[in-house]
């Protein structure tokens, strides 16, 4: 007994080391939202992984950078008009955000060394662990990518592909290293056994997930303030202009209107069946974990209709938009790690007492 709970608090503590990732994963993803929204992404020209920790430290210094921002097309055609001081506002941000990412890193280096020289991790721990550490390199070299993607030529922003692939390779880290965190959790070991629940869940999980990459290109496109109406897009609630684009699959992806439309549609659609969730699964009564994060869920899906409600009424109030676009996008998050737990304790069949 007593090898067995040394082991379980080993595992309790690595889950506490991968819940403060979550933790700062979820902040690093409400800061590249607020970078979006205050336009700050491109600030930034160069990648610098050492030298670009601090900033600017002198007036000679900021000049240089503000001028590195004013070769951006950007500048040139969006921002003429800043200042130095507004220059240093979208700096902060852009800084802030690959600061915070740099300090996730060491988080997460420094809690591997420890551990290992602990030796709390066990074989299985291994291949997780590593493919953590390659998922989170690969988001820091997709992130310059997009930032790269806003660099161009004729480009003011950077490109609404490239910045919900950032966006969902985030959100990929943050759902595995949750995943991980709770197979660790004694708590979160109790299962329910549920086919039919099971598969519901990992429907809407797959349409959530559909749902975020278009909330992405929602926020690479600025397609809320381009109909910032409720309940009809601009006095109709089938856009005209859906099928302006030829090939017409390019308005699945480029045609702001369109890709709108499916947004909003896809909203509803997710309400309802969560709904149907909530109602097929009153009978459980036996699961504290799982009615818990039944009911957060449920409140989640509510606040997240009204918040997107009210994103696109203020789409055009910059300032009051920016609150609700980055509560909107907090409520997303905690939308996937409230599904994926849900997920977790759901099984399809009974697991093995065999491990």
């Amino acid at each position: 007994m007593e090898i067995i709970s040394s082991q379980q608090l080993q595992q309790k503590r690595i889950a506490i080391w991968l819940m403060i990732g979550v933790g700062m994963i979820v902040i690093q993803v409400l800061l590249g939202g607020i970078t979006r929204l205050t336009e700050s992404g491109l600030s930034i020209t160069e990648w610098k992984p050492i030298t670009g920790t601090l900033p600017p430290l002198n007036e000679s210094a900021w000049q240089t950078e503000f001028e590195k921002y004013r070769h951006t097309d950007q500048f040139k055609y969006v921002h003429q008009y800043f200042s130095l001081k507004e220059f240093k506002f979208i700096f902060f941000w852009e800084w802030f955000h690959r600061l915070w990412a740099r300090m996730m890193g060491m988080v997460f280096l420094v809690g591997f060394v420890y551990f290992l020289m602990k030796k709390s991790f066990n074989k299985p721990m291994i291949a997780p662990l590593i493919l953590l550490f390659i998922l989170g390199g690969l988001q820091g070299a997709i992130g310059w990518f997009m930032v790269k993607s806003g660099l161009v030529p004729e480009k003011y922003y950077v490109g609404h592909v490239e910045l919900t692939t950032h966006f969902i390779a985030a959100l990929f880290l943050l759902g595995y290293t949750f995943w991980f965190a709770m197979s660790l959790l004694p708590a979160m070991q109790e299962k329910i056994v549920s086919k039919s629940t099971n598969n519901l869940l990992k429907f809407i999980l797959t349409l959530f997930i559909i749902q975020l990459i278009y909330g992405g290109f929602m926020a690479g496109m600025k397609a809320a303030s381009a109909a910032p109406t409720w309940p009809k897009i601009n006095g109709t609630f089938f856009p005209t202009t859906f099928f302006e684009l030829s090939p017409w699959v390019q308005n699945l992806f480029n045609n702001k209107l369109a890709v709108h439309f499916i947004h909003r549609t896809m909203a509803y659609v997710l309400f309802a069946l969560s709904i149907f969730f909530f109602l097929k699964t009153k009978s459980i009564k036996y699961n504290k974990v799982f009615l818990s994060f039944r009911k957060v869920y449920i409140i989640l899906i509510t606040t997240q209709v009204l918040l997107g409600i009210f994103a696109l009424l203020t789409a055009t109030k910059s300032q009051v938009f920016i609150w609700f676009g980055i509560a909107h996008q907090f409520t997303a998050m905690l939308l996937v790690l409230c599904l994926l737990a849900l997920i977790f304790i759901v099984k399809k069949t009974k697991p093995s007492l065999s491990a």
